[in-house]
């Protein structure tokens, strides 16, 4: 069985799976990887930092010839930053968390796939009109941010796939092996975007701290909240929360949001606990598959492996049918 679909076809690659643009660990060697390995491999460029990008676009243009796109948070992002994204000539810029409709004209005039994330129907509405060419809906398991107020992946997808008909969708959230790839399939999608497990790989930019919490990480244990943003004065808009791993933060101030936010001498607390090592620079972004997560493998066998799971668990599920 071979999974061709129609993301496969539009960008010419053969597995679909596309790696979440997770802000700064989805760095140049990551995304070459997973393009190398058969997958769309996107850039965590966040705010389009030149510097970054600078950094890392050759990372990735030297570690594959195949297609490879870049993402971008919408809310946090400028006409400027949308360009010096295009001026890389990534085959895709993936556009999240936000209002899209000032940056999609220049996108597809540049040539690149548009593809848009959306975390509610109210987005995928709105992306289904801006003509995105493929939409990602995001489901609230997904590790870091996303719906505040959002719809669990399982029945999310759906209700976007028939939305959006014919456009593409992708699957997000919660997906860490290849039976959730199959899962999204079944689901309707085109394939799917992962996030969490792409983190836990050689190529990724996190500390070793962090891909062993997520390695030794369970699904329990992870929570969606605002506290962690919040302590850290990150601006992100209230109606995306974020999912991670236990913080020693989230156990003091979790339903005190609004205190914490008034209380400056408690975010300046925590960049104290921060320089001296007592809390991690960053939360721990993790989805709730983080239990299916038990080694750090390259990132191209990776994408052969989601894809090789999903051919086989599709198989299991045709011959019980025939059965």
């Amino acid at each position: 069985m071979t999974l061709s679909t129609a993301f496969t076809k539009l960008f010419g690659v053969r597995h679909p799976v596309a790696l979440a643009p997770m802000g700064g660990s989805a760095g140049g060697a990551l995304a070459a990887a997973v393009s190398q390995g058969g997958g769309l491999g996107l850039l965590g460029a966040t705010k389009g930092d030149p510097e970054w990008l600078a950094r890392e676009v050759p990372v990735v243009r030297q570690g594959t010839d195949r297609p490879w796109g870049i993402g971008l948070w919408t809310w946090a992002i400028d006409v400027a930053a949308v360009e010096r994204a295009l001026e890389c000539q990534p085959r895709a810029v993936l556009l999240s968390f936000g209002d899209p409709s000032p940056f999609t004209e220049r996108i597809r005039r540049a040539g690149a796939t548009l593809i848009l994330q959306v975390t509610d129907m109210t987005e995928a509405r709105q992306a289904v009109d801006l003509g995105a060419d493929v939409i990602v809906a995001q489901g609230t398991e997904s590790g870091g941010h996303g719906a505040r107020h959002g719809r669990s992946t399982l029945p999310f997808v759906p209700a976007v796939v028939d939305l959006a008909a014919p456009t593409p969708v992708l699957a997000a959230g919660g997906i860490a092996d290849g039976r959730g790839l199959a899962a999204a399939l079944a689901l309707g999608a085109e394939g799917a975007l992962i996030g969490t497990r792409f983190q836990a790989t050689a190529e990724a930019l996190v500390d070793p701290s962090i891909t062993t919490a997520i390695v030794e990480g369970r699904g329990q244990d992870t929570e969606r909240n605002r506290v962690l943003d919040i302590a850290r004065g990150a601006s992100w808009p209230s109606r995306y929360t974020a999912r991670t791993l236990g913080h020693r933060y989230l156990d003091r101030w979790r339903g005190r949001e609004a205190e914490l936010a008034a209380d400056r001498q408690a975010q300046r607390d925590y960049q104290d606990d921060v320089a001296r090592g007592e809390v991690p620079p960053l939360p721990v972004w993790a989805g709730e598959a983080v239990d299916l997560i038990t080694d750090l493998p390259p990132a191209a066998d990776l994408v052969t492996a989601l894809a090789a799971q999903a051919e086989d668990a599709l198989t299991r599920v045709t011959r019980a049918g025939k059965g």
